[in-house]
């Protein structure tokens, strides 16, 4: 990025908290990006799911040390944009404990591998393989394809981003077919969702990023109500999901572009 669009990640760069100590957000945040995971796995440790849902994968469990290793490596804040997606997919983070985990660019291009044990409750169509898996996820080959194509390294683009996921949960149902959060039944959304904003806010808090961006409309809502009162911009980029028509026609210039009208330049 040029100079002029990295100002707003600059201007973080020397701060000091009002008790003298150093920035949190620079020194150690992911550390504490690893407590508020540790956290949201604990509030949601008691919620239940129901039909049609019958199988609940938390990746953050079972895919911990992949998932600690970037938030390690790439996760020391400040950042300029932090990109927010909605919950895994069944190829991608439910495989590598990474958002929008495609495992060749999680590997590959960023450098992380680990141990993935599996689900408690494993969906036989679903299996986890971790690093082995074979299969590709599309969302994340784009998203990440996106950032390897335009920033070139991994150092690069975490200088000024952070990708995480709004909720870490996956949802099965008996076919297989995963359910996303924004269809489950409000008695269920309900511990969910606060439990998934409170986290976000606590990111944001953290990473105090100029800017937040829903990958699609759903991730964008939640980090309206996540960001509340907190002073940040929130925006949308398209969701790369092949289910989107409009993904399916050159994701990766359309959010050029839409980055490009948030005052996200390359």
């Amino acid at each position: 990025m040029d100079a002029a669009t990295t100002a707003g990640a600059d201007s973080h760069a020397g701060l000091i908290a009002a008790d003298g100590h150093s920035d949190p957000a620079s020194a150690d945040g992911h550390a504490h990006l690893a407590a508020i995971a540790d956290t949201l796995v604990a509030e949601l440790a008691d919620v239940d799911f129901g039909p049609p849902v019958t199988h609940v994968y938390n990746p953050l469990i079972y895919a911990r040390e992949p998932h600690s290793a970037y938030v390690t490596r790439y996760g020391a804040g400040p950042k300029e944009v932090l990109l927010v997606g909605m919950n895994p997919g069944p190829w991608g983070m439910a495989q590598t404990g990474v958002p929008f985990g495609e495992v060749s660019l999680v590997r590959d291009w960023m450098g992380i591998d680990g141990a993935v044990g599996r689900p408690a409750h494993e969906h036989p169509a679903r299996p986890v393989t971790g690093f082995a898996c074979r299969r590709s996820e599309v969302s994340g080959r784009r998203l990440w394809g996106w950032a390897r194509d335009t920033f070139n390294t991994p150092e690069a683009f975490f200088a000024r981003f952070l990708v995480v996921n709004y909720c870490p949960l996956l949802f099965l149902e008996e076919s297989g077919r995963n359910r996303t959060p924004d269809h489950l039944p409000r008695t269920e959304q309900a511990p969910l969702f606060d439990a998934c904003d409170r986290a976000l806010r606590r990111t944001i808090e953290l990473l105090r990023p100029r800017l937040v961006v829903g990958v699609g409309r759903f991730a964008e809502a939640r980090a309206r109500v996540a960001a509340e009162g907190l002073t940040v911009d929130v925006g949308r980029i398209t969701h790369p999901s092949p289910a989107n028509p409009a993904a399916n026609r050159g994701w990766e210039q359309l959010v050029r572009g839409e980055l490009a009208a948030l005052g996200v330049e390359r």
